[in-house]
Formats: C-alpha cells, structure tokens, sequence
C-alpha cells in the first residue's frame, strides 16, 4: 500500500479524508486504519473499485497505491 500515493489523490480530489470516509461510509478512524493497515484492516474489492472510480485512477495508478509491496 502506498500511503502517500494515496493520500495525494485524496487531498487533490476530496480536501481531506474525512470526505472519503464519509463517502466509503466509514469512520475516520476506520479508514486511518485501512490506509495504515494497521490490525489487519484492509480495503475491501469494492472500496478500491470505488477509491479507482472516484479519482479517475487508470490501471498503473491504481496498482502502485494498492500493490506497491507486493512482489511479482
């Protein structure tokens, strides 16, 4: 997970996280915890759809915020 990444497109497109949560439909803390993956909270497959959809992300994008750390 690119953290960073993530929190750009986030700040660019909603101004802070808050409105992303609220438009996931879930708590602040709640999405702090997914974007940390902190006790193994992770985005669902549609959260992600949603989060691609949301930001315009193409396919490149999408990957290197979800799938950074991941070996191929």
């Amino acid at each position: 997970m690119n953290k960073q990444l993530l929190q750009s497109y986030i700040v660019k497109y909603d101004g802070n996280q808050k409105n992303l949560a609220e438009a996931l439909g879930i708590s602040l803390s709640r999405l702090n915890a997914k974007m940390n993956c902190y006790g193994g909270a992770e985005f669902t497959q549609s959260e992600m759809a949603f989060i691609k959809a949301r930001y315009g992300l193409g396919d490149e994008e999408f990957n290197q915020i979800f799938f950074a750390n991941l070996v191929s």
